[in-house]
């Protein structure tokens, strides 16, 4: 498995359960690794043949614009269900986190991953399915 990856990446998005945090944009912090088989571009050296991950943070940064949701959980599984669906991994590690939830916390968030084909434990099916991995950081 080849891992791409995108490492704190700093946006701005309305996310939050607390009356403050439903109206003003605030920081969150993302990191990402996104699994596939075999990178091709080791060999073509094309940007077609892997994940562009220029791609993959405009459209984090449009739909941390955009997204609506109150959870950094549900966030998180938006996000990947994006890499999976338009980028084609295989398999993804999400990391989203506030940095500036509480004045005595580095940060607070949560980390998910999800791995194509695998079905959700809800009865879920179908080319995207995702499903907790469990076992590591790097999928087995």
């Amino acid at each position: 498995m080849d891992i791409v990856y995108i490492e704190g990446l700093t946006g701005q998005t309305v996310i939050g359960i607390d009356t403050s945090e439903l109206h003003d944009p605030q920081p969150v912090r993302l990191s990402l690794a996104i699994g596939v088989p075999s990178i091709r571009a080791c060999v073509t050296d094309r940007i077609e043949d892997t994940v562009n991950y220029a791609a993959v943070r405009e459209a984090i940064l449009s739909l941390l614009a955009s997204h609506g949701l109150q959870l950094l959980e549900a966030l998180a599984e938006r996000i990947a269900q994006l890499v999976i669906a338009d980028f084609g991994a295989h398999w993804v590690r999400v990391e989203l986190a506030k940095p500036a939830k509480f004045d005595d916390v580095e940060a607070v968030g949560v980390v998910i991953e999800r791995r194509r084909g695998v079905v959700d434990g809800r009865g879920g099916g179908g080319s995207v399915s995702l499903a907790w991995i469990g076992r590591g950081y790097v999928p087995g």
